[in-house]
């Protein structure tokens, strides 16, 4: 299991930069894997709580039971109103683990800046992979972590 705080610790660089692009908007897309194995595309919040990154979804949503089935997913940060990329496109290859603990479930709401409205699935994303894409003059920087492994820098022109 990999947090976002392992994460912190193993790119200082980069995660900061990444979780910037995350809390910069309130909503992003999450994608998920249907029955089928195609993929789902979602509208979505999350939320750093403590050293993990966290997503809530109303009891019964399709993006919540396709995570029960397969808990690979994808989350692709919003890029803003402009096409500027200010700050980078960021994308997060994850790990979804379904809170079913009553007392956890608990906890995580009381942390969240809003109570859920009403009952919902909760899970804690663990991270898989971490991408930031950024504009730099005239060419791309494309900068990767995967756990354990040191930020790899691709530049493309």
């Amino acid at each position: 299991m990999t947090t976002w705080q392992d994460f912190e610790q193993q790119a200082p660089d980069l995660a900061p930069r990444i979780r910037a692009r995350f809390e910069a908007y309130r909503h992003h897309v999450l994608a998920t894997l249907t029955r089928d194995g195609s993929p789902r595309v979602s509208g979505i919040e999350v939320d750093f709580l403590g050293a993990d990154l966290y997503l809530g979804s109303m009891a019964g949503a399709v993006k919540a039971l396709d995570l029960r089935r397969d808990p690979r997913c994808a989350l692709h940060s919003n890029p803003g109103p402009d096409t500027s990329l200010t700050g980078g496109d960021a994308k997060l290859a994850l790990y979804a683990v379904e809170l079913t603990d009553p007392d956890e479930l608990a906890a995580y709401a009381a942390e969240l800046p809003e109570p859920p409205p009403g009952p919902f699935h909760a899970f804690r994303l663990e991270l898989r992979r971490a991408t930031l894409t950024e504009v730099a003059e005239d060419h791309l920087l494309i900068s990767t972590w995967q756990p354990g492994g040191d930020v790899k820098v691709i530049q493309r022109r």
